[in-house]
């Protein structure tokens, strides 16, 4: 009985662990191999308004603070911005979207039954008069899904050089989009640059 106790603490803090991490950004990248950014000093951005796509529901102040992260990362980084981006090594650009995602999961029978702790078994304590129902369990969950991606373009060849992305799970906290959380998003992705 004892083992059985720690099985499922040990189940309810693995739990809860994925839980907490599923809400961290997930950052990647891809880097186009044929042109060599290790000579790379300046950039610039590649249109005078930096947000790649339009969107028509951005908040105005947030599309300033996250070019300003932008900025200052890839600063940070030792690269030098300038203002002719036909005299700099590499232009940037970003985008940002969002999209409604759904998620299904189905545990099989047996997952839902406890044993020894209360009345969990389908049709009374000893299973009914057929036993605990056997019919899987199956969760639907709607959650909207946001993106940053920046990218990065080679000015001798005018050919995309790189292109890095943060996606993550927005939860009611993140509404508001608060400085902190661009300024690592950013510092996420432009270090894999």
């Amino acid at each position: 009985m004892l083992l059985i106790k720690k099985i499922f603490i040990a189940l309810a803090l693995i739990t809860m662990v994925g839980c907490v991490t599923t809400h961290k950004a997930k950052v990647n990248f891809d880097k186009n191999t044929d042109i060599d950014t290790s000579s790379y000093k300046t950039f610039a951005w590649l249109t005078p308004e930096k947000l790649m796509a339009s969107v028509d529901d951005i908040n105005p102040v947030m599309k300033v603070r996250v070019a300003n992260e932008i900025e200052q990362a890839f600063i940070d980084k030792g690269y030098t911005l300038i203002d002719d981006a036909e005299h700099a090594d590499f232009t940037i650009s970003y985008t940002v979207g969002n999209r409604d995602k759904i998620k299904v999961s189905s545990y099989p029978p047996m997952y839902n039954l406890k044993f020894g702790w209360g009345k969990r078994y389908y049709g009374g304590y000893y299973g009914g008069l057929f036993g605990p129902r056997m019919t899987p369990e199956t969760h639907v969950r709607q959650y909207t899904e946001g993106k940053l991606a920046i990218d990065v373009y080679d000015v001798k060849s005018r050919q995309p050089a790189w292109h890095g992305w943060a996606v993550k799970r927005i939860i009611s906290a993140d509404k508001g989009m608060s400085p902190e959380s661009v300024k690592a998003a950013v510092k996420q992705v432009v270090a894999q640059f």
